[in-house]
């Protein structure tokens, strides 16, 4: 019976890795129509009133200290997620981006590292070099050749790794679907807020729009947290997180296929290594 548990949550944590990829279609396809801040506003907002019912009760028996530390770790994902927005909307490759934010699992034991002097094991050092060539490989292309939507996902990476850290601080004792309903809720506030206070481009509400708006914001948000909340339980955590890894891969496959981006073999290369690197992060971090 474990193992067929184990092997539902497995399922259960793939379909979230694919829904995370269809999320980057569908964002793209959106950002084309509808301001950038608007969108994360507006997508995480009702994301996190989807969520409610399922964790309502959990909700209600956090303390106000709790709830003020998930605001503020909400804020820091906030932050990742609007500049997130604005490389998507720039970039001519999702897949590359993808790639890139998946380093925030490499860059998070060096922020520890900075905020609180944890050290990073040896599996951290091992690693990150890796990732680096990947890194290379993604942005060397004739010369040293970086484009600007490169550098936001950069930089949205760097937030998501602190996001990561502060995270993992905060939520000890507080239910995953609890504290992803509370985060969620407040991006999509201060994403509203953060609109209203900066000046939109005006947009037309059309039925591409709408549609792609509700695959984001029900299909690759609220029940992609679902399937992954349900699935992390019956999952030992080495196992979730290589499956979480595929997230890129999802996209690169998604983006050629849907979007019919092209990807040289040399990004691809770097992709490829990036991953490598992560897997090889997982595995020797395991090791006593």
């Amino acid at each position: 019976m474990m193992n067929v548990k184990a092997m539902r949550g497995e399922l259960y944590l793939l379909c979230a890795t694919l829904l995370a990829g269809v999320g980057w279609i569908a964002s793209k396809l959106v950002v084309m129509e509808m301001p950038g801040p608007v969108f994360i506003g507006v997508r995480f907002f009702v994301a996190s009133l989807i969520l409610l019912p399922f964790c309502i009760h959990h909700i209600r028996k956090l303390s106000l200290k709790q709830i003020l530390s998930l605001c503020g770790v909400g804020l820091l994902l906030s932050a990742s997620l609007q500049v997130w927005v604005f490389a998507v909307s720039v970039t001519e490759s999702l897949s590359e981006g993808a790639f890139i934010m998946s380093l925030a699992m490499i860059i998070a034991p060096f922020v520890s590292w900075i905020l609180f002097r944890v050290k990073p094991n040896s599996a951290f050092w091992m690693s990150f070099p890796i990732a680096i060539i990947g890194m290379l490989l993604l942005t060397l292309g004739n010369g040293w050749n970086v484009e600007q939507s490169q550098i936001y996902f950069l930089l949205a990476s760097m937030l998501l790794s602190v996001h990561f850290v502060m995270n993992k601080r905060v939520i000890t004792n507080i239910k995953p679907i609890a504290s992803i309903c509370v985060q969620l809720f407040v991006v999509g506030v201060s994403g509203l807020a953060f609109a209203s206070m900066t000046t939109q481009p005006e947009f037309e509400i059309t039925k591409t729009l709408v549609f792609w708006f509700i695959v984001s914001a029900v299909i690759a948000t609220s029940i992609r947290y679902l399937l992954q909340t349900v699935g992390q339980h019956s999952v030992n955590m080495e196992v979730a997180a290589l499956i979480m890894i595929l997230e890129p891969v999802w996209t690169l496959l998604l983006s050629v296929s849907v979007l019919g981006e092209t990807v040289e073999m040399q990004k691809l290369l770097g992709g490829a290594v990036i991953i490598g690197s992560l897997f090889c992060y997982i595995k020797w971090s395991r090791r006593k």
